[in-house]
């Protein structure tokens, strides 16, 4: 019993001095930021006359067989977020990470 006690008492002091750090997580930066992002479903003519022009388009990538089940996909880049594109709609707006220790999707490269 004594041992336990120790023990705990030791671990106890370990994690007192160690500093603290709280890693950021991508979805709460994205929750308190609110930054306005293209909704699912809308038009690239839609994303492109409300958040103007992106920095970057990618050309559409497709999967190996018949375009019915696996259709053109576009990605494209603005400042915090790139959108993404099955054929001409939204299917998703994914936040980019603000810093490197930020604990989100890893980066395209």
């Amino acid at each position: 019993m004594k041992a336990l006690t120790l023990s705990l008492a030791l671990t106890a002091g370990l994690l007192l001095q160690a500093p603290a750090q709280a890693d950021t997580l991508l979805v709460d930066r994205v929750q308190a930021e609110s930054q306005p992002m293209p909704a699912r479903g809308q038009t690239m003519a839609q994303v492109e006359a409300k958040f103007g022009a992106p920095q970057q388009k990618h050309a559409p990538v497709a999967g190996p067989g018949d375009r019915q089940h696996n259709p053109p996909i576009t990605r494209w880049d603005y400042a915090g977020y790139s959108v993404y594109f099955e054929n001409s709609h939204v299917v998703d707006a994914v936040a980019k990470r603000a810093t490197p220790t930020e604990a989100g999707p890893k980066p395209v490269q």
